[in-house]
């Protein structure tokens, strides 16, 4: 028998745990983790939760302002309109649950300025505020009776249902089927479908496929954020260095050790990301060179091991002393602003299934996220998310009835291998923070349509990474034709 839950929520980041959370405690709650229940884009996020705490020298309108612009007014007002005016409630809720943001010394919240903000209005826990939200989270719905969090569960199949959505479900020894009233994906976003990225090694686009095979509608995946400061390594996934590096003071410079900002926008090292990525590869090749650092090195020692401890530590592991050395970065894939289109209530095309966090469309971003608006959307909508299921409980909507087994085989040909490598390096070459010339889409995303119907069509087995491949194909696909139509 299928296992049957109220919700079910695909995903166990900030946005999926805040939605559990936010939910009735009479209804049965699955969530489900596709790795360890603290491997997420949330747990990684460095900067912290921009939010309008205080009216002092800070109103609702400059938040919406200074969103709009980062978005190139590609936003939707409204969507921005609820995050803003919504968004302090969250943050003061999560302050609830425990979250612990760093205080100046008369225990007042301490604010830092991000890209793209007018006024200090992001509250942070030193410069790990992403894991501090997931664990006070989880902690939480430890307390909880009834939300049940499962690890290493990665979905591989939805199916509508009548009065429902069931879901198929790799485990480490077969599968498991659920079967909910309500579905919620949480699966944040696509960084592994590029060759280097922030994301960890679950941001496969896995929510986006599953909506997209249900025929949802999937809006501007092609707008990908560039981060402009990754260190810069060789691994495929690189170690951030947080915008708020540069709201501190740091200096951008290029391989001659100049600033260069300058040259490009007058808001110079505190421009939005879009900018000052372009910025970057627009200078680059003028000098010929993909050399660029942060210098820090200028503020007090004490004052960078208090305020970024982990970076410190993190550099530190490249032999990079952050008190002394220039810190070098490039741009890499970062976030995805486009996703899964959704209402203000956090509802996709397709009934009872809802979507949140990264893997959403909300519209809030626009073109380009501002800097620390994604934690707060996740909180935002995870909560609108929550009331409208809850009120759609409350008006008498019906739930499933059918729990028998549907399980779908597993067996089939071995995929063959060097796929997933050879779609990174598609994206890579046709739309790495502004997009090659037409030919190189055009023949990228040709390439990509063939693989995605070979994987759609071969009869593979049905495997973890069967499952990535699929979903990268078919993000690659979306966001390619997006670009080609352009």
């Amino acid at each position: 028998m299928s296992e049957k839950c109220d919700v079910l929520i695909v995903g166990c980041g900030a946005a999926g745990l805040y939605t559990a959370l936010s939910l009735p405690e009479n209804l049965n709650v699955t969530v489900l983790s596709k790795k360890d229940d603290t491997v997420s884009n949330s747990s990684l996020a460095q900067g912290g939760v921009a939010a309008v705490l205080s009216f002092e020298n800070d109103s609702f309108d400059l938040h919406i302002e200074d969103t709009m612009i980062a978005g190139q007014r590609c936003n939707d007002i409204d969507a921005v309109t609820t995050l803003v005016h919504e968004g302090p409630d969250q943050v003061r809720k999560i302050m609830e649950y425990g979250v612990d943001f760093d205080k100046n010394e008369d225990g007042t919240l301490q604010k830092t300025l991000e890209g793209g903000h007018s006024r200090r209005r992001i509250v942070h826990h030193k410069d790990t505020t992403g894991a501090e939200i997931v664990d006070k989270l989880l902690a939480q719905a430890a307390e909880r009776k009834n939300i049940k969090i499962l690890e290493n569960r990665a979905v591989f199949k939805l199916t509508c249902v009548k009065n429902g959505i069931r879901a198929n479900v790799l485990t480490g020894d077969g599968q498991e089927e659920y079967c909910a009233a309500y579905c919620v994906l949480a699966t944040g976003g696509i960084g592994r479908v590029y060759k280097y990225t922030t994301n960890p090694c679950v941001a496969t686009g896995d929510g986006i496929r599953l909506a997209y095979e249900l025929g949802a509608q999937i809006k501007n995946l092609s707008y990908v954020q560039f981060h402009p400061t990754a260190f810069n390594s060789d691994g495929r996934e690189q170690f951030l260095i947080s915008e708020a590096v540069r709201g501190e003071g740091a200096y951008l410079l290029n391989c001659n050790k100049e600033r260069f900002m300058q040259r490009y926008d007058e808001r110079l090292e505190l421009a939005p990301r879009d900018v000052v990525s372009k910025a970057i590869i627009i200078e680059s090749r003028r000098t010929g060179s993909n050399n660029f650092y942060l210098d820090i090195t200028h503020r007090d020692r004490d004052y960078l091991l208090n305020r970024f401890p982990g970076i410190y530590e993190g550099c530190l592991k490249y032999g990079v002393d952050i008190t002394k050395d220039l810190i070098p970065v490039f741009p890499c894939q970062h976030y995805l602003m486009g996703g899964i289109a959704v209402d203000l209530n956090s509802r996709t095309t397709v009934s009872r299934l809802y979507a949140v966090g990264e893997c959403s469309n909300t519209g809030v971003h626009g073109k380009n996220r501002l800097a620390s608006n994604s934690l707060l959307e996740a909180l935002v909508f995870g909560r609108r998310c929550a009331e409208d299921i809850s009120n759609c409980v409350k008006a008498g909507m019906p739930a499933p009835d059918d729990f028998s087994d549907h399980p779908v085989s597993l067996d089939g040909a071995p995929m063959m291998k060097g796929l997933r490598t050879e779609i990174r390096s598609i994206m890579q070459r046709s739309y790495f923070v502004m997009p090659a010339n037409a030919d190189v889409v055009r023949m990228g995303f040709k390439r990509v349509s063939e693989i995605l119907a070979r994987l759609q069509n071969g009869k593979f087995r049905i495997t973890p990474d069967y499952c990535e491949a699929l979903s990268l194909a078919t993000v690659a696909y979306i966001i390619l034709k997006e670009v080609s139509e352009k």
